[in-house]
């Protein structure tokens, strides 16, 4: 069939009408909870019927086929589908079987960088998108964007390597957003670059899955490749730029009817039962001081936003994560973990549509998918501009100047929340603080606890740890807190740290008016037992999460002030003078140069590196160029005065480097 010749700009001529209900009609399936599997069932059977020839297409990165699924059902044969995760080759295998919904496709359990394809392989276009971790959001706050400093964020180059050997009519690369902005806007040229240099024109836009049918907002990259010819990416089916307004797909509607076997399934551990007074739609944000609730137990931003996150019935959910910890959502307004069976209608997989492997790899699976509903949408413009199909139905087109509103709609839903969560803690009973009890928490007490070499708490020995014994007195005064290796002497102590709330009008919620916490004996482990425990009853009495919910989250000026003090007859090394101005805040919370580090705590700088070293080891988080790739080397950021490390801390898995800067 001869190829439809297209303008670069189309008139913004969207009307009234919904091109979605003209699409469903057409397609004659209605609007019900699982309409996606049966819209693209009717595609494909409409394709067989009309005698349509398979367009011979090479997926990459597979991941779980969200993108096979998308084209396979608008026409385009998948010939071979690369996967270097074997866990997910299964998921490909087993529904490439006959009668499954990717029949006849041949999964290759492979590393792209040693796939060549055979001389007889002939493909008209490429579908795949590489890991995105490298660009992504989570990345960015977690580890820094590393980019095409990654050995994932350079796997682009091998997509172009089998561009130019295969010579495709065009190909559909798929990425997170951030990617534009990765490396000062550095990558995405040399992105562009790469795919321009291999012959291809570029059209691309940044669009979110759910004003395509999806019921979850989430926001990617799609790069369109082609040898000749021009693109428009389809108008938004649903939401406020979709003509006739379509209402968007609910997360309520979606899931409706889905298997929930797990639906006891309650969240336990240490936060869980937080779960239950959230608001559908909020996150851990609720109970924050920023939001007025009357019992802070978190920081405004000190965590992921995914973080406690319950998704509403009423809209599309947030974007789904592939991994996560105990309180990553999105969670049920049920208040209980999401089914892998309602995890796939949110995400648009087909109820046919078998994920093998464990409960944590089916999610996994569907968190890296691309929505085969929004990739469905994208093959049938491919099918129609580029392989010059006609449809049964009218495709409208976005003029490549046309703006989406996603982004400003996302800022307005922000305040939303914050409105609806003022109204949710206005009806939480009325509880008087409850006052410190001397039976309870005041009075001197003791306790016996193991610090390990990886910054654990414990009151069981564990492996490679020292004993530490922990005195305490807390009254409304003042909270006491003795820290020594084995037993505390009755003899002076050796240092003291003074801390009190920044401002004198803050109210830190400790029941006190400061905090001392003394130590017996110059030595790192007694100084990082000491914070250790002061955040043990932190969080036993008060419900904070941890030291930084109490200080604030680095980024925001720190609701809490520190002073470390020593015996006037201690022989105080250069060493604990650093120390000395970390926890009065001298060079923490933004990204120093070494030469003003050496400057603030008044050392050489050659002697920075072996500080931070050392600081390191008190279980103070020191990040670096090599611990997060966008600081630039030279510079350093100790986010807080306190020690932070933990067993679970990403920081702690990472080498802050050898020098940490250029010689």
């Amino acid at each position: 069939m001869k190829q439809l010749s297209l303008p670069l700009e189309l008139p913004d001529t969207a009307g009234d009408e919904s091109w979605f209900k003209q699409m469903l009609t057409a397609l004659a399936i209605s609007g019900e909870p699982g309409w996606c599997d049966r819209f693209g069932k009717s595609i494909r059977q409409w394709l067989i019927k009309t005698g349509h020839t398979p367009i011979k297409t090479l997926s990459l990165f597979s991941g779980g086929g969200g993108l096979d699924i998308a084209f396979h059902d608008c026409g385009f044969d998948m010939v071979q589908m690369v996967e270097v995760e074997g866990k997910y080759i299964q998921t490909l295998t087993h529904n490439s079987q006959p009668g499954k919904w990717l029949e006849k496709a041949q999964p290759v359990c492979i590393d792209i960088r040693e796939f060549y394809p055979s001389p007889e392989l002939k493909v008209d276009f490429i579908v795949g998108g590489p890991p995105c971790q490298s660009f992504s959001a989570a990345g960015r706050r977690a580890a820094g964007v590393a980019g095409t400093h990654d050995a994932r964020g350079t796997l682009f180059q091998e997509y172009v390597r089998l561009l130019k050997t295969l010579q495709p009519k065009g190909f559909l690369f798929e990425n997170v957003s951030g990617i534009t902005g990765a490396q000062k806007g550095d990558a995405w040229q040399e992105i562009q670059q790469a795919f321009q240099a291999a012959g291809y024109q570029l059209f691309y836009r940044v669009l979110d899955a759910a004003d395509y049918g999806v019921p979850q907002h989430r926001e990617r990259l799609f790069i369109v490749g082609l040898k000749s010819g021009n693109y428009l990416f389809p108008y938004p089916t649903h939401g406020l730029d979709s003509p006739g307004k379509e209402p968007f797909y609910t997360a309520g509607e979606a899931v409706a009817g889905a298997e929930n076997f797990e639906a006891k399934w309650e969240l336990g551990g240490r936060y869980g039962y937080l779960l239950k007074d959230i608001p559908p739609g909020l996150n851990y944000s609720f109970y924050t001081e920023r939001m007025g609730h009357p019992q802070p137990i978190f920081s405004w931003r000190a965590k992921f936003s995914d973080f406690l996150y319950k998704a509403d019935p009423e809209l599309p959910v947030r974007t789904i994560k592939a991994k996560g910890g105990q309180y990553t959502g999105p969670f049920s307004w049920e208040n209980r973990r999401f089914s892998v069976a309602e995890l796939k209608r949110l995400q648009t997989f087909p109820d046919e549509y078998e994920l093998v492997g464990t409960d944590a790899v089916c999610r996994e699976q569907i968190g890296n998918s691309v929505p085969p509903q929004l990739g469905r949408m994208l093959g049938l413009s491919l099918l129609h501009q580029v392989m010059g199909y006609e449809l049964p139905f009218p495709m409208q087109y976005l003029p490549t100047n046309k703006r989406l509103g996603f982004r400003r709609r996302k800022r307005q839903l922000t305040k939303r929340y914050e409105q609806k969560a003022r109204e949710a803690i206005a009806l939480l009973p009325k509880k008087p603080p409850k006052p410190l009890t001397l039976s309870r928490h005041c009075g001197k007490g003791k306790r016996r606890r193991f610090l390990s070499v990886d910054f654990g708490w414990s009151e069981a020995e564990i492996l490679d740890s020292v004993r530490v014994e922990i005195e305490y007195a807390l009254t409304p005064k003042c909270w006491r807190i003795t820290a020594g290796i084995g037993e505390i002497g009755e003899g002076e102590n050796d240092y003291a740290i003074a801390i009190f709330p920044a401002d004198n009008h803050h109210c830190w919620g400790l029941g006190t008016e400061k905090v001392c916490l003394s130590g017996q004996g110059l030595d790192k482990r007694v100084f990082t037992a000491l914070w250790k425990g002061f955040e043990e009853k932190l969080i036993e009495i008060t419900g904070k999460a941890d030291l930084v919910q109490l200080s604030g989250y680095y980024q925001y000026a720190p609701k809490i002030s520190a002073k470390l003090s020593f015996h006037p007859g201690l022989e105080v090394t250069d060493f604990w003078r650093v120390v000395e101005s970390v926890v009065a805040g001298i060079g923490v919370a933004k990204q120093l140069p070494a030469t003003e580090m050496a400057w603030l705590w008044g050392v050489e700088v050659a002697e920075v590196f072996d500080r931070l070293q050392g600081l390191r080891r008190m279980g103070y988080e020191v990040r670096s160029h090599n611990t997060n790739s966008q600081i630039p080397k030279g510079v350093f950021l100790i986010p807080y005065r306190f020690p932070t490390l933990t067993p679970r801390s990403v920081q702690l898995r990472k080498e802050l480097g050898e020098c940490g800067w250029a010689v």
